[in-house]
């Protein structure tokens, strides 16, 4: 019944198409033997790895940042003004922004999530994240009993996964290659699994409003080849969509991209897909990510781009009301698109469901979600799936155009 009703419901060609199936159980999804990894629909969680901030401190920050906030959107150019407004189309408090509560990665991936997203800070030293200032000023107020947090290899040397240094750092996994070893262990013991999207956002800022606040690194290309070898190293490169895979022969990423040369997901089982952000807020697309791979040659990860650079292959849009147009265009060209279903919990406050649907509308391969199960802070009934419950679809927009 599940390749029939994908073929009645996204018609291939006017012949019946072979039929594959990906994952098991419950959870198989039959596809037709011609799709290409650009050519599903998967839905995500956005701070994937993320664990509810103590209570006392949210209460604490919410007044401070308001302020700090609104300097800071004040303080912008007009280009970043609009591209932030567009990203956070509702200024709600931080309490309300973080109102969230994501379980471990196998959970995510067992409710057939397949796209997480990571926060990622470098610390060359070891112990940059190890005493968060927000809970040292909380404890000299005299507050206890504040939500505990997992120190796991925080005093070592490494790449850390937080969502905001002193205030929001409670998480699943303190270090990148934990989180990745828990990719790994859940793919190894799942190995038809359709592609794992991954996007990592390289910060490189903080809200530094508290005395003794951690110092945020930029990522140098140091830091980059830290992340690309952890990545290689810890799931291997076999198991890596690389762009190197997508340019093949072509002479540019772009070029290849646009040629619609993405492998076969028959192909692609098992395997893992990742983007970067290369800037806190996606301000900034100049990155020494790209410096001498002008189309990211030998690098892990697919890098936020526009169309035009010769590495474009991945385009962050994640208001879809607003770019649905924008989003379903660069779809049909190949471009590899992530965007969002609810933006900052507003869509959950309000129990309102109409940018999710513009989002799968859109055909984004990527849709992102901070609501994928029932029960929510707002006690609404808000709820994100992926039409068809199933791991993956067939993409709506650009399947065997």
């Amino acid at each position: 019944m599940v390749a029939l009703s994908l073929v009645l419901v996204f018609p291939c060609t006017a012949q019946r198409v072979k039929q594959l199936s990906a994952e098991s159980g419950a959870a198989k999804f039959s596809y037709p033997a011609t799709l290409k990894v650009n050519e599903i629909q998967v839905l995500g969680t956005h701070n994937s790895y993320a664990r509810p901030v103590d209570t006392a401190l949210l209460n604490y920050v919410d007044p401070l940042l308001a302020r700090v906030m609104g300097g800071f959107v004040s303080s912008m150019k007009p280009a970043e003004k609009a591209q932030y407004e567009e990203n956070h189309p509702q200024m709600l408090k931080m309490s309300e922004m973080l109102a969230y509560d994501h379980p471990t990665f196998e959970a995510q991936l067992n409710a057939g999530l397949r796209s997480l997203e990571m926060d990622v800070y470098a610390d060359p030293t070891g112990n940059r994240f190890s005493k968060p200032a927000g809970y040292e000023v909380l404890k000299k107020m005299g507050k206890t009993n504040l939500a505990p947090y997992d120190t796991t290899d925080l005093a070592k040397p490494g790449l850390k996964v937080m969502h905001i240094a002193d205030l929001d750092f409670r998480t699943h996994y303190p270090t990148f290659k934990l989180a990745l070893k828990a990719l790994k262990t859940w793919s190894d013991a799942h190995p038809k699994h359709v592609p794992i999207f991954i996007m990592i956002e390289a910060k490189d800022r903080g809200i530094p409003i508290f005395p003794g606040a951690a110092q945020v690194l930029a990522f140098d290309e140091k830091a980059y080849e830290e992340l690309d070898n952890d990545i290689f190293s810890i799931l291997g490169k076999d198991k890596i969509i690389t762009p190197d895979v997508v340019r093949g022969n072509y002479a540019t990423l772009e070029a290849g991209i646009l040629a619609k040369n993405w492998p076969l997901l028959s192909n692609s089982l098992g395997k893992f897909v990742f983007m970067l952000l290369p800037s806190a807020g996606g301000f900034s697309l100049n990155t020494p990510y790209v410096k001498n791979r002008p189309s990211l040659e030998g690098r892990a990860m697919f890098v936020q781009s526009v169309p035009g650079q010769a590495h474009a292959g991945f385009l962050l849009l994640d208001n879809a009301t607003m770019r649905q147009t924008e989003i379903q265009d660069a779809v049909k060209k190949g471009y590899l698109v992530r965007t969002r279903a609810d933006i900052d919990t507003y869509e959950a406050k309000i129990n309102d469901k109409t940018r999710a649907e513009a989002a799968f509308r859109s055909g984004a391969q990527v849709v992102s979600t901070d609501f994928f199960k029932p029960g929510n802070f707002y006690k609404t009934t808000y709820v994100v799936a992926l039409p068809g419950a199933k791991p993956a679809r067939v993409n709506p927009v650009n399947a065997n155009k």
